[in-house]
């Protein structure tokens, strides 16, 4: 039997021997794309070659792609675990044709390939053609129909509608006919029974898809209308995991050696058996499946957060801990504890994954003990839901407080359903859902974008000539009208142009476009499929004039100078901390300087001096751009550039070297590094486990921060009649105020201590019970200082309930006895939640002591009185 990483490599042999160049896999995480934040499919990173805007040499390639499918139009998450074939992280193997062999060579490709090199039988294979549509006025693929009648029967040669066999990218862009190959892995009894052509897309688990070849020959325009594509494309999608199931002779994906491993680690932590509880076997697939997209998508540079990419990544991972905690008993972190078997098992084939073990580790570790305890505040919060609904003879829990548990804290309506149930309650699940659905509704309102089509007014390619100049006279290739939120505004794409498209953490030029009749501000710069988009706010009065592209020199200038910054800080972060230090991320712009790197440990203040010196150093060196263009991948790595892991890397690649620092880098940059100026460093901090965040100025930007800090210093020296010795002075005022502190601390004590013995003697006596009440003006912590001094000075029949006054807000504090709170069942936090009432307020505390706040000083005396009527002496 074959192992996964028999079959990859034997797929990848194959296409090699057919003349195709194979590719590494382009990261899961897209970063320059800002159509999408994931890699969803194979074709995603070849999206600019099918749309014409990059060559296409060579034509023919193949590759395993590392996938994701969590969020819009191809969303598998809530059948992941539940189903045996559904995941969220896959590899996509994939071949690909731009231009050179189409419909009858994919056929041919893919039957020899499965029927002849992994010797699958091929009565077991059916296969899907488009039947057609009239309301797109396209006929049936005759043509692969006919192609596939040289291998199968005409009953394996199935109809498929525009849902199933017509491939989109999205709403527009390339598409085309395709067709699936679909695997019949059911017993020969079940066989007999039902033919598989009956059961080919009807959801049967055993009857899959595994491979759809696309046949790209149109381009979807924003009128819905289709157009053919200058180019005929050849994309070709086969499930890996689905694959290897067939291979293995599996009936779940779970069970091949992609996932074994994993799940007997999980059993061998948790102490559970996978295959004897349905509700344990799925919470086990959820947690296999779903640690392998977190773990890939932290190698490639996306860490888990509240916001875009990094909010997905979080949801996934707290599905996974989710199932975790309510089904396999994991009350602690638990995921990150299988991150050396996922290594071990598909780090030869992705070696990111064992560069940054570490990393990942410490990322998932730190996401989970920050879940579990958000988990348990969650918990709390609708256990108090379930006893007021108990108080009030209620069994259903309204769904607007089910979507806050889900909104706030994470709660999925089927775990809230399943602690109700486990308590006798039910959730109203279509109140629920209309929240749900009210949420969706407003993100897709903040999120609508409408193009129009492009409207083309010349034929050609973008030249991007930013690296050379700032000036360049450039003519308007095609352009577009985008609406978004109500704002109206167009994207440009020029022949030539100076302007940088924001990428790799640079913000994009701006400037203006001029022509003899009109100037035309571009406020922002975009990368959009390989080419710089300029945005401006209306069109030119005439599109097709001789234009003036002018980048705003100022503008680039400082975003070059803190783009050249951030190299620098990278050399020297490793010089100093050592070789583990890796770029995870970076901002620059005119004035900012954002540099984002793995560490461990919070860098000291010697070590960021140290930073800072070599960094300087290296600007007064005024060391030259050393830049070397369209330099093959290889020899730039022999070179020492720097690759990063979850960057995309083309065959040609650009290489900038300042001295000693010498990285990959598509960005634009300072002539030398003297055009800095100087560097300082604002702030260390800490963005996620094991990721560490520089912020810092550079040349004018430096400048005004040394001239607001020495106004600062006149100001404090002002401050204290301009003394010479400014740090001894303050330092005498600092002792002085400790001391008087001291001495006032020690006045409140006495004060308290007179209180104390002024209220006891003042005691009124209710059936045996030392009765103490009073309002005066204290403090919070001396008020609270108070009360426990009298439970100790009276440690048996005591109620004391005092109102305190302090900066005009008032403050109800009761305390009682240990007898009271036993005998007479008594509780301090439930009295003072019902007394605050009066205060306008509210609070709570232990049985034995409890505070409340509010905001009516009036009604203090009566909220007093009323804690002593509740305890009804």
């Amino acid at each position: 039997m074959m192992t996964a990483n028999e079959i990859r490599d034997s797929f990848k042999k194959f296409f090699e021997s057919k003349g195709h160049t194979i590719v590494p896999s382009a990261p899961m995480v897209i970063k320059d794309d800002p159509t999408l934040m994931f890699t969803n499919a194979g074709m995603n990173q070849w999206k600019d070659i099918i749309l014409g805007t990059r060559e296409p040499e060579p034509r023919r390639r193949a590759d395993t792609q590392k996938c994701l499918r969590v969020s819009g139009k191809h969303n598998d998450l809530e059948e992941v675990g539940h189903d045996t074939y559904h995941h969220t992280m896959f590899e996509m193997l994939g071949n690909w044709s731009f231009g050179d062999y189409f419909k009858e060579g994919a056929i041919d490709y893919a039957w020899e390939y499965l029927v002849d090199v992994l010797k699958l039988n091929p009565a077991d294979l059916y296969v899907t053609v488009f039947e057609g549509s009239e309301e797109e006025g396209l006929a049936r693929d005759d043509e692969a129909a006919s192609y596939w009648a040289k291998h199968v029967p005409a009953d394996h040669i199935i109809n498929g509608n525009k849902h199933d066999n017509f491939w989109e990218m999205g709403d527009t862009g390339p598409c085309g006919p395709c067709s699936e190959i679909h695997l019949d892995s059911r017993t020969p009894e079940e066989k007999a029974k039902v033919p598989g052509r009956e059961l080919v897309n009807k959801d049967d688990p055993q009857v899959i898809e595994i491979w759809n070849i696309v046949f790209m020959q149109y381009e979807r325009k924003a009128n819905g209308s289709l157009v053919p594509l200058p180019m005929h494309v050849i994309d070709t999608g086969m499930g890996f995991e689905r694959l290897v199931r067939a291979m293995q002779g599996k009936h779940s994906n779970y069970d091949t050696d992609i996932f074994q491993p994993i799940i007997k680690e999980e059993e061998a932590i948790t102490g559970m058996k996978y295959g004897e509880k349905e509700e344990t076997d799925v919470a086990m697939r959820v947690c296999a499946d779903h640690l392998r997209a977190v773990a890939f998508s932290i190698a490639d540079g996306q860490l888990p957060s509240n916001a875009k990419a990094g909010y997905v990544i979080r949801r996934i991972l707290r599905r996974a801990v989710r199932y975790a905690y309510t089904f396999l008993g994991q009350k602690e972190g638990f995921l990150y504890k299988l991150i050396p078997v996922l290594t071990r098992e598909m780090g030869e084939a992705f070696p990111e994954l064992k560069a940054q073990n570490d990393l990942i580790l410490h990322v998932i570790k730190e996401e989970e003990d920050s879940f579990l305890r958000t988990l348990e505040k969650g918990i709390n919060m609708l256990n108090s839901a379930m006893d007021e609904l108990k108080k009030q003879g209620k069994t259903e829990l309204n769904g607007v407080q089910a979507f806050r548990l889900f909104d706030t804290y994470g709660f999925p309506l089927d775990l809230t359903e399943l602690i109700c149930r486990e308590n006798g309650f039910t959730v109203a699940a279509d109140e629920f859902d209309a929240e749900m659905q009210k949420q969706k509704e407003r993100a897709r309102n903040a999120a609508a974008v409408e193009n129009s089509d492009w409207v083309i007014l010349r034929e050609g390619e973008q030249q991007f000539v930013g690296y050379d100049f700032t000036e360049y006279e450039c003519h308007i290739l095609r352009y577009r009208k985008v609406t978004q939120k109500k704002n109206t505004y167009f994207e440009l794409v020029l022949d030539n142009t100076p302007f940088y498209g924001e990428m790799g953490g640079q913000v994009g030029d701006t400037g203006v476009l001029v022509s003899e009749d009109e100037t035309v501000t571009i406020t922002d710069t975009k990368r959009e499929n390989g080419q710089s988009v300029h945005i401006v706010k209306a069109l030119p009065k005439n599109p097709e004039a001789d234009f003036m592209a002018c980048v705003d020199v100022d503008a680039r200038e400082g975003s070059a100078a803190n783009h050249t910054a951030t190299h620098l800080l990278d050399y020297a972060l490793k010089q100093v901390l050592g070789d583990h230090v890796e770029q995870k991320g970076s901002f620059v712009s005119p004035t900012t300087l954002r540099f984002d790197f793995s560490h461990f440990t919070k860098v000291t203040d010697e070590e960021l001096r140290k930073v800072e010196r070599l960094v300087n150093d290296l600007i007064r060196q005024d060391l030259p751009l050393d830049e070397h263009r369209d330099t093959p991948f290889e020899e730039a790595k022999k070179l020492g550039a720097i690759a990063l892991f979850g960057e995309k890397y083309g065959d040609k690649v650009r290489v900038v070297r300042f001295g000693p620092s010498c990285e990959f880098c598509g960005g634009i940059h300072a002539q030398s590094t003297g055009r800095i100026g100087m560097f300082k460093i604002i702030s260390e901090s800490s963005v996620a486990a094991g990721i560490r965040r520089i912020e810092a100025k550079t040349g004018k930007e430096c400048e005004e921060l040394m001239y607001d800090i020495e106004d600062m210093l006149k100001a404090i020296r002002g401050l204290f009649n301009n003394a010479k010795d400014l740090q001894g002075v303050i330092g005498k005022y600092i002792e002085e105020h400790d001391a008087m502190k001291k001495n006032i601390e020690q006045f409140q004590a006495a004060a308290v201590e007179r209180t104390k013995n002024d209220l006891i003697a003042k005691a009124r006596e209710v059936n045996g019970v030392k009765v103490i009440t009073a309002v005066l003006p204290l403090e919070p912590a001396a008020a609270k200082d108070l009360m426990f001094k009298l439970r100790q000075a009276v440690p048996a029949n005591l109620l004391a309930v005092v109102g305190s006054v302090a900066h005009e807000k008032p403050m109800l504090n009761v305390c009682m006895s240990d007898d009271l709170v036993k005998d007479h069942s008594l509780n301090a936090g439930q009295m003072v939640r019902e007394a605050a009432k009066l205060i306008l307020g509210g609070g709570g505390g232990q049985p034995h002591f409890a505070q409340a706040g509010g905001k009516n000083v009036d009604g203090l005396s009566a909220a007093v009185d009323k804690v002593v009527e509740l305890a009804q002496l």
